[in-house]
C-alpha cells in the first residue's frame, strides 16, 4: 500500500522536495532497503525513486552497501541497499541543542556564571588551537583573518572574509570575518558567553582588537566580526576620540551583512 505523505513536511517545499523527504524518511524508519522496495512502499515509479536516491547519495545524505545473497550465487551484481548517513538523519532534527542548553543551565545553577565562561573559553580554545600555527604564520591581521576563516570553514562554520574600504580612496579600514553558519547558535542565544569567548579568542589569534558586529544567535544572517587592519593618521585624532575609536566609527553599520 502506498505510504501517505508525512504531515510534518513544510507546505512550502516543492512536490519534488516532499517526495525526496519521504524517500529519506522511509530509509530512516525501515532501511537499509533497495530502490525497488522504496518504490513499492511509496507507490511511485522505480525511475523516480532512483533519481531521488541518486540526489541523496550526491549530497552525502545516503550511502549504499551490497544486499546479502540468498540461495545459490547467480550472475550479475548484487542488489544495492540504501541507508541514510549521519548527514541524512540530521534532516529530521535531533535533541542535541536542547540537551546542551539543559546541561549549561545546570552548570550555571550549580557552579555559577564563572563556570559557564570557563566552559565557553575551553570550548573555543579546543576549536581554534589546532589551527594556531597556520593563523599566526603571518604578522598581517588581514592575512590572519583569512587563515582563520579557512580554519573555521574546516570546523563547519562556512566562514569567509572581505575587505572593508575606508572613505578615503586607497585606504583600507580592515576586514570583515563572516561565519555563515553556527553549529551552536541555538545554545548561544541563551548563553552569549559562547560568543564572547569566541570573540576574545579571535582577538588573541589575530593580534588586534576585533569588534563583533552581528551574530546568528541574535537573529542576524551571519556572525560578522570586524578586524581592523589600518587606521587613519594617529597624530590627528578626531575631536573627542582616540585613533582607535575613530577607526571604529568608520566601520559601515550594515547590520551584519555577510561577506
Amino acid at each position: 500500500m502506498p505510504r501517505a505523505a508525512h504531515p510534518h513536511v513544510p507546505s512550502q517545499v516543492s512536490a519534488e522536495g516532499k517526495t525526496r523527504h519521504e524517500v529519506a524518511r522511509l530509509l530512516l524508519e525501515q532501511g537499509p532497503m533497495t530502490a525497488v522496495v522504496v518504490a513499492e512502499q511509496l507507490g511511485i515509479s522505480p525511475t523516480a525513486v532512483r533519481r531521488h536516491l541518486d540526489a541523496l547519495l550526491a549530497d552525502g545524505e545516503a550511502e549504499t552497501r551490497d544486499a546479502p545473497r540468498r540461495g545459490p550465487r547467480g550472475r550479475g551484481r548484487p542488489a544495492k541497499l540504501f541507508l541514510l548517513t549521519e548527514a541524512g538523519r540530521a534532516r529530521f532534527g535531533h535533541a542535541y541543542d536542547d540537551l546542551a542548553v539543559s546541561a549549561i543551565r545546570f552548570l550555571a545553577e550549580h557552579a555559577g556564571e564563572d563556570a559557564v565562561r570557563a566552559f565557553a573559553e575551553r570550548r573555543v580554545a579546543k576549536l581554534v588551537e589546532p589551527h594556531r600555527p597556520a593563523i599566526t604564520g603571518s604578522s598581517d591581521p588581514a592575512a590572519r583573518a583569512e587563515a582563520l576563516a579557512t580554519a573555521l570553514t574546516r570546523e563547519g562554520y562556512a566562514a569567509s572574509t572581505r575587505q572593508v574600504a575606508a572613505p578615503a580612496p586607497g585606504r583600507n579600514v580592515g576586514a570583515q570575518l563572516c561565519q555563515h553558519h553556527c553549529p551552536v547558535a541555538h545554545v548561544a542565544a541563551e548563553f552569549p558567553q559562547l560568543c564572547e569567548a569566541e570573540t576574545e579568542a579571535f582577538a588573541k589569534l589575530l593580534g588586534t582588537h576585533v569588534q563583533r558586529l552581528a551574530t546568528i544567535a541574535r537573529g542576524d544572517s551571519a556572525c560578522t566580526t570586524h578586524v581592523p587592519v589600518t587606521t587613519g593618521d594617529p597624530a590627528h585624532p578626531e575631536p573627542g576620540g582616540t585613533a582607535s575609536t575613530r577607526r571604529e566609527a568608520r566601520i559601515p553599520r550594515n547590520g551584519g551583512k555577510p561577506a
